[in-house]
């Protein structure tokens, strides 16, 4: 069993679609550990109506914070604490895709961040989007994880193609470039499946 745990340069770069594209591709279960506001239909519940392959398992959230704000801060208010070594992956034999909150040094608690929610042995996926100051976020993004000692990153890009941001990631990272998810005017089963055709090789293969 393989875990896939990604993250993205910032909030709203398309995480949540990216993760039920990669669940989609690898037939992958899901899990959410962190969830903070959305109760209603969260990102779980997103990833679970998008994807259509009778494999996937989606895993409950370890925490169900109500308020949209940063998990600490949400945690604060519903008056828990969230600890990284509390948070037990869920136990299945097939490959897992983990979807953190935010970027990477999101805030879980005043001590932890989501970094800490990612394990070794994990192949970390970081979702780029491209905008004004996309890159210096990229790739200091990059930097954190690689100074924390993970180094089996792979990177997708979200949204419209942007050659000259594309390649000088690549070549400033060093990272797997698993490909790029067209932007997406409607988000379903069928749109969804055809990103995970485009990206199921190099995601095999990462």
């Amino acid at each position: 069993m393989k875990r896939y745990f990604i993250t993205g340069i910032g909030t709203e770069v398309g995480k949540t679609v990216s993760s039920a594209i990669v669940t989609e591709a690898l037939e992958a279960d899901y899990w959410k550990p962190i969830q903070a506001g959305d109760m209603d239909f969260g990102d779980a519940d997103k990833v679970k109506s998008w994807v259509s392959n009778s494999k996937s398992t989606f895993h409950l959230n370890a925490f169900a914070l109500k308020t949209p704000m940063s998990p600490h801060a949400a945690a604060e208010i519903d008056k828990v604490v969230i600890k990284a070594s509390e948070i037990e992956s869920p136990k299945t034999a097939n490959n897992l895709v983990v979807e953190g909150a935010g970027g990477v040094l999101v805030p879980i608690s005043n001590t932890e961040t989501i970094l800490d929610l990612i394990l070794p042995t994990d192949k970390v996926i970081l979702i780029s989007r491209h905008y004004l100051g996309s890159i210096n976020h990229t790739l200091l993004s990059i930097e954190v994880l690689k100074s924390r000692g993970f180094n089996d990153i792979g990177i997708i890009f979200n949204g419209d193609e942007h050659l000259t941001t594309e390649s000088i990631i690549k070549e400033m990272s060093g990272c797997h470039i698993l490909g790029r998810i067209e932007q997406l005017t409607t988000i379903n089963k069928e749109t969804i499946k055809e990103q995970a055709i485009k990206l199921k090789a190099n995601l095999l293969g990462f």
